[in-house]
This record gives structure tokens, sequence and C-alpha cells, in this order.
């Protein structure tokens, strides 16, 4: 056991599935990142000791909102716009604050094509209290994926966002908003996600991850932060949880010292199973065979529950599209062959101008009794490969019986985005429906709404590279063992039944 894990036996509670439990005094999910940008800049103007900031990847060139340009005056009085800057800024203007920022190394290719980024790496590095670290403490094929900050271990940020371009967009998603710009200037399409900040001991605990993972990754001892009555919540957040029980679960791909962590993917698992009514997901991607597994399971029940996917219409970028969408393909049918009631459902969201949304979240609601949000996708590399961290908070826990009608009313506010309605008409409609996917198709799009996420013809050797998984392992020795020994239909489960059973049909068909 390292270093990261001992002592927490205590923490875990009923689960192996969780890496520790702790007290949140206040904690809220923000939805999308104009608005989490925002709020993250506020927490961070607050400071007092510590900014650690862990991330996939960050731009500084990226402008947070409100603040002045270069060429705009009040230097000393308004912070600047643009997050290197900033992160200057706060430290000249702040005595005693450190800013720390963990990234994964294969970014630093992209950060010497960024242009004014590599000018703001070196005026980081001109300054003692502003640390820049690389991380490529991983084997060969994995990647940093975490998305944390963690200010004066106070509070915290764990979720989907990135600081980096392409990202901000606010929940309208208004078809070729000018202010969703690439730092080059060009415009890119609508963008949704979410993140959850969050303040009491649970920062703490999201702290001690950071300075754990700073060390693999080569740095020195991080000390905590001294104990502070002050808060850096943002005066302006309303909270929608108070004095909550908040699990951390990760997953670390086994690398040196470092062992094998897969909390997320039996996480994912336990709580599926746990589903009475319904499971209501956004994730980039779902390629993901334990999670397919355990829906498949569920879906030949005698009245399983409702499964509601919120998908992008495809993955981002040509190698994510032939990994992730050709095993989409794969799952979804097979899961089609099993969903004998018409409970399991994949959507994907569009503009009023019919311009896909592209969904990059990673949030689970399940039963309105566990809310789940953190940096895992529904595939293979968020269950082993990759280093990530979700946090959720479960009503079954002791201090949780109140949490219920939030978890709700959140899941309403989703809902409301995405079919481009008010609160009030989602929460009638579902009254009348009871089901979310039978209420979505009641409801005449006038705008920005949900469709059904049609599914492409493979050809056969798209087919045998998403039933192979070659892209998308789920532990790293997989990468180099013969195709016969991995693959989405592997294991004698029902998904390996149910997949014959739809090849049977195929084959019949053809």
């Amino acid at each position: 056991m390292d270093e990261q894990d001992k002592g927490h036996e205590t923490d875990r509670g009923v689960s192996p599935s969780v890496w520790r439990y702790a007290m949140a005094r206040r904690a809220h999910v923000v939805i999308d990142a104009a608005a989490y940008f925002g709020v993250i800049r506020e927490a961070m103007d607050e400071a007092r000791q510590r900014i650690f900031m862990i991330g996939w990847d960050f731009d500084s060139r990226i402008l947070l909102s409100s603040g002045r340009r270069w060429w705009q005056g009040g230097r000393k009085a308004r912070f600047p716009a643009r997050l290197g800057s900033f992160i200057v800024w706060l430290v000249r203007t702040q005595p005693g604050l450190e800013i720390r920022l963990l990234k994964w190394n294969f970014s630093l290719v992209k950060s010497l094509f960024r242009g004014t980024m590599v000018f703001d790496l070196i005026r980081w590095a001109a300054r003692k209290r502003i640390h820049f670290k690389f991380d490529g403490a991983h084997p060969i094929g994995c990647s940093h994926h975490q998305k944390i900050v963690v200010i004066d271990d106070v509070f915290a940020a764990c979720g989907g966002i990135d600081m980096t371009s392409d990202r901000w967009d606010t929940p309208d998603h208004r078809p070729g908003d000018p202010r969703r710009r690439k730092p080059s200037g060009w415009l890119y399409g609508p963008w949704h996600d979410v993140t959850m900040v969050m303040e009491g001991d649970v920062a703490k605990a999201l702290g001690q991850l950071g300075r754990e993972r700073w060390k693999v990754a080569g740095g020195q001892d991080i000390v905590p932060c001294a104990p502070q009555d002050f808060s850096p919540w943002p005066g302006s957040l309303r909270a929608e949880f108070h004095d909550v029980e908040i699990g951390i679960a990760r997953t670390r791909a086994h690398y040196g010292a470092c062992s094998q962590v897969a909390e997320i993917e039996a996480l994912f698992v336990e709580q599926i199973r746990r589903a009475r009514r319904f499971v209501y997901a956004e994730t980039q991607y779902f390629a993901s065979r334990a999670v397919a597994e355990a829906i498949a399971e569920r879906l030949l029940e005698e009245d399983p529950p409702e499964f509601l996917i919120i998908n992008p219409l495809t993955a981002n970028g040509w190698l994510e599209q032939v990994a992730m969408d050709t095993a989409r393909v794969e799952l979804v049918q097979t899961l089609r062959n099993a969903d004998r009631l018409g409970r399991f459902h994949i959507f994907h969201p569009v503009a009023s101008d019919g311009t896909p949304i592209y969904v990059h979240a990673k949030l689970m609601i399940v039963d309105d009794e566990i809310l789940r949000v953190g940096s895992a996708n529904m595939n293979n590399r968020s269950m082993g490969l990759d280093s990530e961290c979700d946090v959720f908070i479960d009503a079954a826990r002791p201090a949780n019986g109140h949490v219920v009608p939030a978890i709700r009313a959140l899941r309403l506010r989703l809902l409301a985005e995405h079919c481009g309605e008010e609160e009030a008409v989602i929460a009638a409609a579902l009254d009348r429906h009871g089901r979310m996917a039978e209420m979505i198709e009641t409801l005449v799009p006038a705008g920005k709404h949900l469709e059904r996420l049609p599914l492409k013809h493979l050809s056969d050797a798209e087919r045998a590279l998403g039933e192979s998984a070659l892209l998308d392992p789920e532990r790293p020795g997989e990468m180099f063992e013969p195709i016969e020994r991995r693959g989405l239909f592997r294991r004698k489960g029902q998904l390996m039944r149910l997949h014959l059973q739809e090849r049977l049909r195929r084959s019949i068909k053809g």
C-alpha cells in the first residue's frame, strides 16, 4: 500500500469503491464553463495561502470574466482577464500566496505551439511563488486526466472542466456566439460541461490527493496549508448543498510504487446496481465494458430502471471517433438487444439551429439519491488507465438525508437546459409521463432540444476495431496483449451472451 492510501481504511465506509468520505459545509454544481471560470476566478482572488491547480490541460491565453485587457488602464486596481497574467497578478498583489500548477506532460507539446503561452511559462518560472510541473508519472498510453483546484485547503473544485481553450460557454449554447472564441480568433461550437465546488474538510482531502500526486510527478514534499477560518467561497455563489458528506473515488494505473486503483469502475457498477427508478448520465463517451455489463444485467430484470444517457453526436477528434464511436455503436446495439421494455435511451443535444452541442460533462444521478460529478467518462480508459477523480453525494450516508430535493432540482435544471424549456415545464411533464425519455419525446422542439442518437453503420474493420478495444483498453498491460484476451466482449457475462445473440441475429439477417 502506498503513502496516499495509508491511514484511510476507516474513511472508506462500507464500500471498497470509495477512497474516503469527508464533510463539506457547502457544495454546488456549476454548469458550463462561463459560470465556472467566474466562480474560480473569484475564489482565486480571495486565496490567502495556496492555489493548487491540477489538470489535463491549462491554456494561459484564455480570458476570465470581467477582467481588463492588456491595452486597458487600472493595472493596480483591476485584475487582468488573461489567465497567464492573472496568475502573475495574484502573487504580485497577495504577499505569501503560492500557486502550483500540475499538468499532463503530453500537453507540453501543445504549449510549444500556443504562441504567448511559452512566454507565460517563462514569466511563471521567474517567480519563486509560482511552481509549474508536467506530470509524466504514468505508463505509456495513459494520461493525467483529473481536473481539480484546491485553494487554502478550504475550497475545492472537482469535475470535468479544464481551464483551457474551447471550453467557455453558457447554458444558452447560442449558435455562432462570438464570445465562444479560440485564442487564435476562430469560433468553436457549443460546449456543455459541469464541475462541483466544495468547502470544508473535503477540500483538505483533495489537497492531500494533489500533494501526493505532485510528489509522484517528481516534486518535493508540500506541507498542508495552515488551518484558517476564512473561506474563499465566492460571495455571489449560493450553494445547493449544506453540511453534506462527500465521497471521493479515484482511478490510477499501476506505475512504479503506485498501485493500481479502480475505485471509479467499482463505484459505477455499485451505483448502477442500486438504481430502482432511473439512472441519468451525461458523459463524453459511452464505451466502457464494465458500465455496459452492469446496465445489461439491469435491463434483463423483470422491471428494470430507466437509463437516460446524454452523449455528444460524435467524439471530438478523428482518433477519438475511431476509438470511442465505434465501441459505442457495438455497446448500444447489444444493450438494445436486451432492452425488452424500452428502458435504455441515449440522446444527444442540439442548439436552436441544429448544431450539435458537444457534451464534455461527466455526471450521473441515480434516483435523485446519488449525485456524482468528476473527470471520469464512461469509457475503459477512465476505469483503469488515466488518473481520474470523482466526487459524489449519496443520500444513504448518515449526514445526507436532506439532499434529495436539491439533487432532483439539479436534474430538472439539466433537462431544462438540454430541452430548451423552463424547469417548471420539465417538472410538470415528468409528473405526467413518469419517465424522462417519454417526457422528452412529447416536447415540441422550438429551440435547443434532445434528439435520439443515430448509430452509424460500421464496416467489418470498424466493428472489429470497436470490439477489440485496441485504442481504449481497461488496464495498461492490455495494450500489449493478444486481441483475443481483451476487448468489449471478452468475459463470460450478460454482455457477452447478448453480443453473441446480436451477432447471430445479424448473420441470419445478412
